[in-house]
């Protein structure tokens, strides 16, 4: 099924919900949408009532508002949990970095997933971020995906030899390819960029911070991949260092991916185990 709730300053958080018990809310990533941890959510359906909201600016919900920021969605989940009853979320990257705000500020959440937030960036990310804006301003889709991955260090090796306009060029294509595979209603790559930056902003509010999370009572999993970038792994365990009551684990031979969908390289029957240990 699909619903709406409407937010503390009017704009609707669509979401789609599947499956049967006590409600998890589940907050994608940068790039994803509510279809992106579909099969994740199936394979919780059988415990769970899954809740798989749209961020800000795709899919089944509103625009971005006035004043984006963390604060703003964390309002949106807030909304979420009260019209679902949820008492436990998922945050997955930048959603993580949404869902350890919100165990700082709501009461009602209980217990959190925070899977790899980016809380602790590479050197250099900053500028490579600059230049993502200006492209996406630019209406260069491409080259801002090019440079996105490389800020982000999700690019597969050839991203640190290739030349540019290579990398451009094979970016494009994938990009014409996805489009041309796509219903109207599909959230692509091409219509996902814009919301790109403000994620990307959420990662550099709190980039080094890892102190204003000391406070949080709600009991977290941080949980990773071993085969993500270093940089992620470091957020995870500079968070378990100031948070040591939460647990920690590794997803092994996985990566950024792993709760995603099968087509996007994710493992969601994998990650649904560790999960529901926690969850339950």
């Amino acid at each position: 099924m699909t619903g709406a709730v409407t937010s503390r300053d009017g704009t609707a958080i669509g979401y789609r919900r599947l499956g049967q018990g006590p409600g998890v809310v589940v907050l994608h990533g940068a790039f994803e949408s509510s279809e992106s941890h579909r099969e994740l959510a199936e394979a919780l359906a059988d415990a769970f009532t899954v809740t798989l909201p749209d961020r800000r600016g795709r899919g089944l919900s509103g625009p971005f508002g006035d004043h984006p920021g963390v604060q703003q969605e964390v309002e949106d989940l807030d909304a979420l949990l009260s019209e679902s009853g949820a008492r436990r979320v998922v945050g997955i990257s930048s959603g993580a970095i949404v869902c350890l705000h919100a165990a700082l500020a709501l009461p009602a959440l209980e217990k959190a997933v925070i899977f790899e937030p980016p809380l602790v960036l590479p050197r250099g990310a900053a500028a490579l971020v600059a230049r993502c804006d200006r492209e996406l301003a630019e209406g260069r889709t491409a080259a801002a995906l090019v440079t996105a991955m490389k800020a982000s260090r999700m690019g597969p090796a050839v991203f640190d030899f290739a030349p540019r306009c290579l990398l451009e060029a094979l970016a494009g294509a994938m990009l014409r390819g996805e489009e041309r595979g796509a219903g109207p209603d599909a959230m692509t790559v091409r219509k996902l960029a814009p919301t790109l930056r403000f994620d990307f902003a959420l990662a550099l509010a709190t980039d080094g911070q890892l102190e204003r999370f000391e406070a949080i009572r709600a009991a977290l999993l941080l949980l990773g991949g071993s085969r993500s970038p270093a940089f992620l792994k470091a957020s995870l365990d500079g968070l378990h260092e100031i948070l040591p009551a939460a647990r920690r684990a590794v997803l092994p031979g996985l990566g950024h991916g792993a709760l995603g969908n099968a087509n996007r390289g994710g493992k969601p029957a994998r990650a649904a185990e560790a999960l529901r240990r926690f969850l339950g």
